[in-house]
């Protein structure tokens, strides 16, 4: 962390980052688009690149969706006298879906806020020649 930079605590980086916003000056952006990072932040030139979040953001999102959708399917099925295969299909596709759109990117910018708090950089690439850790 530069010497510019107030020091940010755990939960004010993942708030930042939730809200697609740079975890340490709140003022970047994490995003040039959907889900693609930035290589860097545009006000106070964090890295980001190190901070690949990689497959932890479809991870988490699958779970938050599943414990939403999931109790809802069967507060339905039993409440609902067990409405045809189709009622189930109108109402939790389009609500998965769109729970899904809407949740990834936040819990993507809340991923990479979480490893740039807790300094986890992803590891540089060796070039050429023969890797020993591997």
């Amino acid at each position: 962390m530069d010497d510019d930079h107030a020091p940010v605590d755990f939960w004010t980086a993942l708030m930042r980052g939730w809200h697609g916003r740079c975890p340490r000056c709140n003022k970047g952006r994490l995003f040039s688009s959907y889900l693609k990072m930035k290589g860097h932040c545009e006000v106070c030139d964090l890295a980001l690149e190190p901070y690949r979040a990689d497959d932890a953001p479809a991870y988490f999102t699958i779970f938050v969706v599943g414990h939403i959708v999931v109790p809802l399917v069967l507060l339905v099925e039993r409440w609902g006298a067990e409405p045809p295969l189709w009622v189930h299909a109108l109402l939790w596709l389009p609500l998965s879906v769109a729970l899904a759109l809407v949740l990834l990117p936040r819990i993507k910018g809340a991923v990479i806020a979480l490893l740039w708090a807790q300094k986890v950089a992803a590891p540089k690439a060796v070039t050429g020649g023969f890797d020993p850790s591997a």
